[in-house]
């Protein structure tokens, strides 16, 4: 059974229209129950989330909402970033893709499906230690509003941040890194957060900038 709201989703998608179509008729087979979240539309089972359909620039997407627990027999499956714990995606860039997948994407949503009704969890991790690098801590000093900006964020955009400071070798390029984004904390962003406002995916950046540069 169809929900209108996502009828609506899809009247109005300018993007990836076809694409959505077609994903809708494949989970609607595997008869879960239509829904729309978070904007989206949205698929579940005894009103558990199971899958999402969603759209990017470069791609589109299942989201499974336990793809963790999967098998992922195929290899595909996409983890956004190292902080989503339990998600995971099937992206497409293309129709085709869809069309030639198809009994693959519907084995993953019947498993999908099997890891609800078995009531299986993903365990979260434990949050693991912030560790301020020695660049951080001195700009931190120098500038105490930085701090207090940092310190108001997430652990897990704290932890973005981090990472992407440390991951340089030398010390002048993690200071310069620190440079580039110390207005975007000080303004409460995350480092993968939208700063325009034109992003389609709030809070997160889907590349619209681009446009309006």
């Amino acid at each position: 059974m169809t929900n209108p709201k996502v009828d609506e989703f899809l009247s109005k998608a300018t993007v990836w229209k076809e694409e959505f179509e077609l994903l809708r008729k494949i989970v609607l087979d595997c008869e879960l129950t239509e829904d729309f979240k978070w904007m989206h539309p949205c698929y579940t089972l005894n009103k558990k989330n199971i899958v999402l359909i969603h759209g990017f620039k470069d791609y589109c997407a299942l989201l499974f909402h336990k793809g963790a627990l999967l098998q992922d027999n195929e290899g595909i499956l996409v983890q956004q970033t190292e902080n989503v714990q339990a998600a995971r995606q099937l992206r497409f860039v293309n129709l085709q893709e869809i069309i030639g997948m198809e009994p693959i994407i519907q084995a993953y949503i019947h498993e999908a499906i099997e890891v609800e009704k078995a009531g299986l969890k993903v365990e979260k991790k434990k949050e693991v230690e912030i560790v301020i690098p020695e660049e951080l801590q001195h700009k931190f000093e120098e500038v105490p509003a930085l701090q207090a900006a940092f310190e108001g964020l997430t652990p897990g955009r704290q932890r973005e941040y981090i990472f992407h400071f440390t991951q340089a070798k030398r010390p002048q390029t993690r200071e310069a890194r620190i440079e580039n984004n110390m207005q975007r904390i000080l303004n409460g962003k995350g480092l993968s957060d939208c700063v325009c406002g034109h992003s389609k995916r709030l809070p997160n950046c889907d590349g619209s900038h681009k446009h309006f540069q």
